[in-house]
């Protein structure tokens, strides 16, 4: 499952996502009713945060978060933020706290490559967040596999 997020202040030139951009485009969704669609959906078995910038509106996503961890539901989450700057702000790393995965790094055309799997450009990374968190600096998912496309 996907959540959407709206409003970004990145604005990475030829972003996958532009429409999202707008701080006050898209539309309101009820906290309680995207934790509901969490609650009944029977085949998922994880929730990714995507938008525009998730991180934007962590206080928000928190509880949707906690549903999902709940479920036992994987919690990927993607962001132009890097880790460093969501550890250095406490709402935001609330958030990073609950992911199992963060795609994170602005998208930078000149350094596309479709054969790249989950991100969009060399420089983002693919993070496993708990053993980040335990060992307190970033280490690399088994998903990142940016290394195999090196010359």
């Amino acid at each position: 499952m996907v959540l959407w997020t709206q409003g970004c202040e990145h604005h990475c030139p030829n972003c996958h996502n532009p429409q999202t951009h707008d701080l006050h485009g898209g539309f309101l969704c009820d906290v309680e009713e995207c934790i509901h669609q969490i609650m009944e959906a029977p085949l998922q078995t994880g929730l990714t945060l995507s938008g525009g910038e998730p991180f934007l509106q962590a206080e928000a996503l928190i509880p949707i978060a906690l549903a999902a961890k709940k479920k036992h539901w994987s919690l990927w989450a993607y962001s132009g933020f890097t880790f460093e700057q969501l550890m250095a702000d406490s709402k935001k790393r609330s958030l990073l706290e609950l992911l199992d995965v963060l795609v994170d790094g602005k998208f930078v055309e000149q350094l596309k490559d479709y054969r790249l799997r989950f991100k969009g450009s060399k420089n983002q990374r693919i993070i496993d967040v708990p053993t980040s968190l335990k060992q307190q600096r970033v280490v690399l998912s088994s998903y990142d596999t940016n290394n195999q496309f090196e010359k």
